[in-house]
């Protein structure tokens, strides 16, 4: 009798760790993160190259980035070539 429990046990609890590796791994699965989305956008590594631009930042202020990737992650519009203030990434 004490075998039989200890087997319905050990086969339910493999079950239950069974659906739950299944579960986390669904919703893993559901929605991965996209490099480049949102804003600021995420996952995007620049290159530290100078050569600086002055857009227009999200908050609809002027300013300088280091590059055009920088402001592309920082979800600048407008750029034009050259920086008249400090550069900021």
């Amino acid at each position: 009798m004490r075998k039989n429990t200890l087997v319905r046990l050990s086969k339910a609890g493999l079950v239950v760790g069974i659906l739950g590796v299944a579960a986390s791994t669904a919703i893993t699965l559901a929605a991965p993160p996209r490099p480049g989305s949102g804003c600021p956008r995420r996952g995007i590594y620049c290159l530290d190259v100078y050569d600086p631009v002055e857009c227009t930042n999200r908050f609809g202020q002027r300013q300088t980035f280091s590059n055009s990737c920088y402001a592309y992650v920082a979800c600048a519009t407008g750029c034009t070539a050259g920086g008249t203030s400090q550069a900021t990434e």
